[in-house]
């Protein structure tokens, strides 16, 4: 199946790990020419490293997305060094769990910081650069954003609140900024991946498995074992979702909020 992704600008924010990095994996085995950001070095050079060692090769950009102005700079960048942008995929920031009684205003302003601002700042600058493009005659196939997000905005969680306040308000932008950019073409959509097996949940397994002395493959194998599907995602099935709803073959969806949690959260 051709996906008409070929020689598209793909820009991936939180593209150097995880399902970030499985996206740039996924779109630049189409053909598209894809651009990762993260702001930290060390991830952006073993990102390279791996693709370069499949043959495929990205644009890196280093850059910390809470600042809006920061946020501008890179759609600036990538569009100057790799071309206009097409496609941008969100995948940065995650937010810290909280002990309901330890929340209070700072820990709130540091979730939305951390999980709805470097998604929303890169949004909309490459939104206005769109418009301008479409307003300017300029072609733009496909013109879509994919904003992965998660299933703490969808239900309440005692520990996850401000992150899944955070979630939720992503979930309201991408929907109502997908209605209003219907009339030019450009399609908004989301995926909230549950549990996902990436390093950083390698990594909490790790530690929870620590805490209940028992091994992290029991603790994993635990976890999973509550998942109707029987097992947690993998990035790539994150990444090849995030490929269609990005593709010229999902032509007429936006405004969706696609679950990923193997049926984990049973909800209409």
């Amino acid at each position: 199946m051709d996906l008409g992704l070929g020689n598209k600008v793909v820009l991936i924010t939180g593209g150097s790990k995880g399902i970030g990095l499985a996206c740039a994996r996924a779109f630049a085995q189409e053909g598209a020419k894809v651009a990762i950001v993260s702001r930290d070095p060390a991830n952006l050079a073993r990102a390279r490293e791996q693709l370069a060692s499949e043959g495929l090769h990205v644009h890196l950009t280093r850059a910390d997305l809470h600042e809006a102005h920061s946020a501008a700079d890179v759609v600036e960048e990538v569009s100057t060094a790799v071309g206009p942008i097409d496609i941008l995929i969100n995948s940065a920031g995650a937010a810290r769990r909280y002990d309901p009684e330890l929340l209070d205003a700072e820990a709130f302003k540091a979730t939305m910081e951390a999980k709805y601002f470097p998604y929303i700042y890169p949004q909309q600058e490459v939104l206005r650069r769109m418009v301008e493009r479409i307003k300017a005659g300029k072609a733009l196939e496909p013109g879509a954003i994919v904003n992965i997000i998660g299933m703490g905005g969808k239900y309440a969680s005692d520990i996850h609140i401000a992150g899944g306040a955070a979630n939720a308000a992503l979930m309201l932008a991408t929907v109502g900024l997908a209605h209003y950019h219907a009339r030019y073409g450009i399609r908004i959509n989301a995926i909230n991946p549950g549990a996902t097996l990436t390093e950083r949940l390698q990594e909490a397994v790790k530690l929870e498995a620590g805490r209940e002395g028992t091994s992290a493959e029991e603790t994993l194998a635990r976890g999973e074992a509550k998942v109707p599907l029987g097992r947690y995602a993998r990035p790539e099935e994150i990444a090849d979702v995030a490929l269609f709803l990005a593709s010229r073959r999902a032509s007429y969806v936006t405004g969706a909020l696609v679950p990923m949690d193997g049926c984990s959260t049973p909800m209409i």
